[in-house]
């Protein structure tokens, strides 16, 4: 009999015993979970200072939706990644099914935001309400990472809920292993924005020069 677990609800000793999942012990495993030398314009700047302003306003009446999180802060990031344009097109509310080999276990859920070049995931992203913690939702964004069609290429994903920010990396084969970034927050001093920016372009720049394929998410339901 299969057994049906909604993503939302799935755990990390589920995606460990379903598919042998680990965390990987290699430091360089997820270089492009840090920020890279991509210099971005003060007019790029100015933009992700007005994002920030306008997430810190919002705060002042708790909490701020998923889908004004999708609005107010995401939606500028993937403008300026320049995820709306080709060899990129975006899906929203992708609905995906994992099952094990053995077909004994069902994940079922819907991604929030897929950023995909081709055919072929480059980013997933799962949102979240801004009272959520993001960290939360790992084993969720795992389970949509897990479920990439392309099994011999690592997949990424992003999380968020407006203030904090946090990127995974996934591959199936050889081995069925991930790692994550730091935790960005835009209660940190300075604008933490400029950083996930220059993470969002050095992804989509492997896409482009063919040296690999990505998935981004956004943390949701």
């Amino acid at each position: 009999m299969v057994q049906t677990i909604p993503a939302n609800e799935v755990t990390l000793r589920d995606l460990k015993q379903a598919f042998g999942l680990q965390p990987s012990t290699d430091a360089t495993f997820f270089l492009e979970g840090s920020a890279v030398d991509i210099p971005l314009t003060d007019a790029e700047q100015q933009f992700l200072d007005r994002v920030k302003a306008n997430f810190v306003g919002l705060m002042e009446d708790p909490p701020m939706l998923e889908n004004t999180v999708k609005m107010v802060v995401l939606a500028p990031l993937l403008d300026l990644a320049g995820f709306y344009h080709k060899p990129f097109r975006i899906e929203t509310e992708t609905s995906l099914d994992i099952t094990t080999e053995d077909e004994g276990l069902l994940i079922r859920g819907r991604i929030d935001v897929l950023v995909l070049n081709t055919r072929l995931w480059m980013l997933m992203i799962e949102s979240k309400r801004s009272d959520f913690a993001v960290t939360r939702a790992i084993p969720q964004a795992l389970a949509y990472l897990l479920g990439n069609p392309e099994t011999t290429q690592p997949t990424f994903g992003m999380i968020t809920n407006g203030n904090e920010f946090l990127f995974l990396k996934a591959t199936r084969q050889p081995i069925a292993q991930y790692a994550n970034s730091r935790l960005f927050s835009l209660v940190n001093s300075g604008n933490e924005l400029y950083l996930i920016l220059q993470i969002l372009k050095g992804l989509g720049r492997r896409v482009v020069d063919g040296s690999g394929t990505m998935s981004l998410g956004s943390a949701g339901t």
